[in-house]
């Protein structure tokens, strides 16, 4: 077997085992550990007593320098899979503190804000969008674009003011080129969400698009729905479509106006 194939395999073997164990490990791990590990300094290297001489390796057995590698790998491994999720806290200012040193996923080499969030703590209704934009990402506040602006004339066109709603995203870093978070990004992120949502406990969410229907519900298609209640932890969920799609599709703005309805209607406010 060359030496690739081999570490190869022990990269998949480690991968299974923490599947099995139902660790999740970041992807960019498993891309360092793909990397040519850097030989050891003479000063990390322990001392030891002379071994007595061995005869000639096996013909199945790894060469030294795919042995050292293994080992650096099976160290590395043991210590990512172990490290558990962080423990959010359950108030405001230590949450968005938290939120501001993530480092968790590849979002944050690249960002310039932390989005967190923003409205009121104890909004009776909450939006949820996908993530921040370019506009976003420049002011630290979520929805501020042209989107944003279109949101807004939502919010008020539901007889409620900006300030008396939360809105917040999915990941709270831009991904770049504006794109869709991967799973792992916004696995990484989704926890702040959720205790977002823990502590606001509005009386309803409105998401913005399929990532946030699939992310918070776990659920596919904005088309089929969009328009009916759905449930998350006792709470009623209204998926319409994002302001951004209705800026490209001027037609669909009724069955968003009608999807609001429904929510105006549940506030006494139709």
């Amino acid at each position: 077997m060359a030496d690739d194939e081999f570490f190869d395999e022990i990269i998949q073997s480690a991968v299974r085992d923490a599947r099995r164990r139902g660790v999740r490990v970041a992807p960019a791990v498993w891309e360092a550990l793909q990397k040519p590990a850097a030989p050891p300094r003479v000063e990390d290297v322990p001392e030891r007593a002379p071994q007595p001489p061995v005869g000639p390796r096996e013909d199945n057995a790894a060469p030294a320098p795919v042995r050292a590698r293994t080992a650096v790998l099976a160290a590395t491994v043991l210590k990512t899979v172990a490290a558990p999720p962080p423990i959010l806290p359950n108030d405001w200012e230590a949450l968005r503190q938290a939120a501001l040193q993530c480092r968790r996923c590849r979002l944050a080499e690249t960002r310039h804000s932390v989005v967190f969030g923003e409205g009121d703590l104890h909004a009776g209704l909450m939006f949820i969008g996908e993530g921040p934009g370019a506009d976003e990402d420049a002011a630290g506040r979520p929805f501020v674009g042209e989107a944003g602006r279109l949101l807004d004339k939502m919010i008020l066109a539901m007889k409620f003011r900006r300030e008396e709603v939360y809105i917040a995203n999915v990941v709270k870093c831009r991904p770049p080129g504006n794109r869709v978070p991967q799973d792992d990004e916004a696995a990484e992120c989704i926890g702040y969400l959720r205790k977002q949502i823990e502590l606001v406990r509005p009386e309803v969410i409105v998401l913005l698009g399929a990532t946030a229907l699939r992310f918070l519900l776990g659920k596919e298609g904005i088309r089929r729905c969009r328009g009916v209640w759905h449930d998350y932890r006792g709470i009623p969920v209204m998926p319409t479509y994002h302001p951004a799609y209705l800026l490209r599709q001027n037609a669909a703005k009724r069955d968003v106006w009608n999807d609001l309805k429904l929510v105006m209607k549940h506030f006494g406010k139709l």
